[in-house]
């Protein structure tokens, strides 16, 4: 019994790749229609879906992205895909898109649902850490996307959302109200120590919590928990 069952493919035959011997060349023509059409509905279903960014897609737009995405590139050069169904496919998906967002309008408990919630991630100056704790996101990510808005510092920060986007919504403090914060420079981050040396006011490294230290081996947050601290940062925001 051979190991496998399907025949042999021959590397590199020209013929093979450049046109195999199950369609005649005048599907060529076929599949040129087949693409124009699809195109059409694929335009069709952008324009209905409004113009939005890759990143500012719900989840239920996302997964529209990739059901048409799968549909349209089968029907263009597949023959055992008639158009007939991805007529279909696009119509049905399309009412459920329209269906879904009537009912997000009308019940902010469905929108919460189908499209999350904006949360709260910082509040006054550090991580407000029972939400944040709760994301699928971590410390890094969040303060690389900070460092991206010249933040040098929690203390710059009144708020700070995750949208249901996920997108992040940044709230300044103005200068003269900026507070003592934690440095999310990663390499003043590298520097905390659980060792107290000097005394004032010294940043949670991993929640943002200020709090006036004395010289000590260790302290435990009382926000998270941790150990590790940072001399709190005062800078003000530089654009």
């Amino acid at each position: 019994m051979p190991l496998f069952l399907a025949d042999p493919v021959i590397p590199f035959d020209w013929q093979r790749l450049w046109w195999p011997g199950e369609q005649e060349p005048l599907y060529a023509l076929e599949v040129l229609l087949r693409c124009v059409v699809t195109y059409l509905m694929l335009l069709a279903c952008l324009r209905i879906t409004g113009r939005r960014s890759v990143k500012q897609l719900s989840l239920f737009e996302l997964s529209i992205v990739i059901g048409l995405g799968s549909i349209a590139g089968d029907t263009m050069f597949y023959p055992d895909v008639p158009l007939s169904h991805a007529v279909i496919v696009f119509g049905v998906v399309m009412g459920l898109y329209w269906l879904f967002n009537h009912f997000t309008e009308i019940s902010p408990k469905f929108s919460d649902w189908m499209e999350g919630k904006d949360v709260l991630l910082l509040q006054k100056g550090q991580l407000h850490w029972d939400n944040f704790s709760n994301q699928n996101l971590t410390q890094k990510e969040l303060f690389g996307e900070l460092r991206q808005q010249q933040v040098e510092h929690l203390g710059q920060l009144k708020a700070v959302y995750s949208e249901a986007t996920g997108q992040m919504s940044l709230f300044f403090y103005e200068d003269a109200d900026v507070r003592p914060g934690l440095c999310i420079l990663p390499e003043e981050l590298t520097r905390a120590t659980e060792t107290i040396t000097k005394a004032g006011p010294h940043a949670c490294a991993t929640c943002g919590h200020v709090h006036d230290l004395q010289p000590t081996a260790a302290f435990a947050c009382p926000i998270c928990r941790q150990k590790t601290w940072l001399p709190a940062c005062t800078a003000r925001r530089v654009t």
